[in-house]
């Protein structure tokens, strides 16, 4: 064989060598970036049983309360609205913003026990409140594993050579965090 002709396989080889390392990189990848994806949407679709389980138990709760106190439908309208708009709202965007106006609404639901202390001696109402407790620990720890996986999701896509990959196969960063609302960053005042 020729000097010529090895050169050649030679410089042949190297690139189909190449072209397997790109290949198997971005392959490798992509697999990745398709189990991230999953894992935030599982991960989500945990959070929005939670939501859901919640949003069944509040009608209970506002009858309760309603037993009791017949004069604040503004609450309770608020209260119908604010639920309704998280069980119509679509994709995590939507219910993160509708959750803001539902933790809002249950929130002035619940300050109502301040001006009916025979509310707090409901039975009925102290096991839908420990229900209504209960959830929002298990949607606290559905929201933060959700938010892991987004984190985990997106530092993924956002590391080279992985960018690359990611923009060529069509992954885009996942925006979706739930945050604190402004009512929950408000300290509360405390009177004696």
């Amino acid at each position: 064989m020729s000097k010529g002709l090895l050169i050649t396989l030679g410089v042949v080889g190297v690139l189909v060598l190449c072209l397997f390392v790109v290949g198997g990189s971005y392959i490798g990848a992509k697999n990745q970036m398709v189990a991230k994806d999953q894992a935030v949407k599982a991960q989500w679709s945990e959070v929005d049983v939670q939501l859901e389980r919640r949003a069944d138990l509040i009608p209970n709760l506002v009858e309760t309360v309603k037993g009791f106190t017949k004069e604040e439908s503004t609450v309770f309208g608020d209260i119908a609205n604010a639920r309704a708009g998280m069980l119509n709202a679509q994709g995590p965007a939507a219910k993160i913003a509708a959750n803001g106006q539902l933790d809002g609404a249950i929130g002035r639901l619940l300050l109502l026990t301040e001006n009916y202390p025979q509310l707090r001696s409901s039975e009925q109402f102290m096991r839908l409140q420990d229900e209504l407790a209960g959830t929002e620990n298990r949607i606290g720890v559905a929201r933060k594993r959700y938010n892991d996986a987004i984190q985990d999701y997106n530092t993924f896509i956002l590391q080279f050579p992985n960018s690359i990959w990611a923009g060529i196969a069509g992954f885009k960063q996942n925006d979706a965090y739930f945050k604190a609302t402004e009512a929950a960053r408000q300290v509360p005042g405390v009177k004696f």
